[in-house]
């Protein structure tokens, strides 16, 4: 393991930086809530992958051997999160007159293919709900006769029988229960529902026999269920969306406490990043109309250009969404792609790193469902002038992951004067590891703005152009304005004095 900066985290239990002491020496397990699969995840969704991503990667880049678990939510998670409403897989089949089964896999694909276009790494396993039923029934009934009661909608979890229950929310100040729907019976507005009995009269589409009557389980019950079997209590970092902190997570904390027979929450460390805010009301699904990646994909931005907008931002603070940060998180990524390949220009397999993502199945998992090995710690001490610049990006890194110090590390190394060239690529391949902006191997031309709807393709622009340069280098200036006329009547702009010399991008 290298010696450097302790890595220090912000804890949202005890609400102040920890350093980093792993349960197991020399290891790192982290649980990640994952999404309900009944619609397509938005962009501030996946700005918690983007983070969790990120302290994974700097977990490994500190030299521990990393276990990140990501959940597939495919049952249980109602239409309120905070316990009511319709089971929203249920919900989703329903309106859309199809299997429950059809359309939880179908919104995982559309996951993946997000993760995937974000250079988001594979957890070592995407632990799928519907799974882990019968582990969750098993749990229900270790706890129930201590800590639960059973009404006529299900088997309810009595949040007085373990101590200081929500803490993690600062229920008891910030007034966290109060977004708790009744339900009659329930001794507490926090009680929550462990198992939820079909009601009488219906049937759902995943439903299962249990001692308190045929139904489906809680959706705060299935991470606890994963993680524990997965991880083992206690593991190290929880992490999850700020919105998890007032419920979600603390009736998660509740349940290991009543599992283990112990006050502590199950994580050591407890970590949320905060919200992507838009000012339109787009960043909603309920309002039909929300922003996904694919959108952002389709007025031709390149997705890790969202994955840099997310970095520049730390993952504690409010981030705003707006196109012209965007365009200038692109110009950004383009700028520092070219410093790249002023270097040494990586050799690219047709088709590589296309801007939509994949879909279908995890991407990158090796044969029998594991995915690739992480890779080996960036060794320290680094020969030359980059071992200072290397130690100033551990500590940016430490401080709580700090990446947008990180990123103007990394832009120092990229504006460094007469370094060579194998040194300096392989401090920006060290930071990268981490970023994962994937400077080393996408092409700059990927980067070209050129919306989907366009009605030119891009052999015909780039045939156009070289007939342009012809005429210029012919003086015939007035087929070469023509030319240009001609491809701006078309939505494209020619950028002859674009200083990154991107020489094209395409208008909606």
């Amino acid at each position: 393991m290298t010696e450097a900066v302790p890595l220090r985290l912000f804890n949202s239990l005890t609400r102040q930086l920890e350093t980093f002491e792993p349960v197991h020496p020399g290891e790192a397990r982290v649980y990640s809530c994952g999404p309900t699969v009944y619609n397509y995840p938005h962009i501030g969704n996946m700005r918690a992958y983007v983070f969790a991503d990120v302290l994974g990667r700097t977990l490994s880049f500190k030299g521990y051997r990393l276990t990140h678990v990501i959940n597939i939510t495919d049952v249980g998670h109602l239409t309120d999160d905070a316990d009511a409403g319709e089971d929203k897989l249920e919900k989703a089949a329903k309106e859309n007159a199809q299997s429950i089964w059809d359309i939880a896999q179908h919104y995982t694909e559309a996951y993946w293919a997000d993760v995937k276009a974000l250079n988001i790494r594979q957890p070592a396993e995407w632990s799928v709900a519907t799974k882990y039923v019968p582990k969750m029934i098993e749990f229900a009934k270790s706890i129930a006769d201590e800590h639960c009661y059973e009404l006529p909608s299900g088997l309810y979890f009595d949040v007085s029988t373990v101590a200081d229950y929500g803490r993690l929310a600062r229920a008891a100040t910030d007034e966290g229960e109060g977004r708790i729907d009744p339900v009659e019976g329930k001794r507490h507005a926090a009680d929550f529902a462990i198992w939820r009995k079909t009601p009488e009269g219906e049937t759902r589409q995943m439903e299962w026999d249990s001692p308190w009557g045929r139904g489906a389980p809680g959706w705060h019950l299935e991470c606890s269920v994963m993680s524990g079997a997965l991880l083992g209590f206690p593991f190290d970092i929880h992490t999850g969306g700020i919105d998890h902190r007032e419920i979600h997570h603390p009736n998660e904390i509740a349940q290991n406490q009543a599992f283990c027979h112990s006050d502590h929450s199950g994580a050591r460390l407890w970590m949320h990043n905060n919200f992507l805010v838009e000012r339109s009301g787009k960043m909603s699904k309920s309002s039909g109309e929300f922003l996904r990646l694919q959108l952002l994909v389709d007025k031709g931005y390149h997705p890790l250009a969202y994955r840099l907008m997310c970095l520049q931002a730390h993952y504690r603070s409010e981030l705003e969404f707006s196109w012209d940060g965007l365009g200038a998180a692109l110009t950004r990524l383009k700028r520092m792609v070219m410093g790249v390949q002023a270097l040494n220009p990586p050799r690219h397999a047709e088709g590589d790193h296309p801007q939509g993502g994949g879909g279908g199945s995890p991407p990158d998992v090796a044969p029998g469902g594991q995915p690739p090995p992480a890779a080996s710690p960036v060794p320290f001490p680094v020969p030359g002038r980059m071992r200072d610049l290397l130690a100033r990006f551990d500590a940016a890194l430490s401080d709580d992951l700090n990446t947008p110090v990180a990123l103007t590390i990394l832009d120092e190394v990229l504006a460094l004067k007469k370094v060579d060239a194998v040194e300096k690529r392989a401090a920006v391949a060290a930071m990268d590891a981490v970023l994962g902006l994937d400077l080393l191997a996408i092409d700059r031309a990927a980067l070209r703005i050129r919306p989907r709807s366009a009605g030119i393709t891009e052999a015909e622009i780039e045939a156009a152009l070289a007939r342009r340069r012809e005429a210029r280098a012919a003086k015939d200036f007035a087929a070469s304005d023509a030319l240009r006329d001609e491809l701006a009547a078309r939505g494209v702009e020619v950028m002859d004095g674009d200083p990154l010399g991107w020489e094209w991008k395409l208008g909606d």
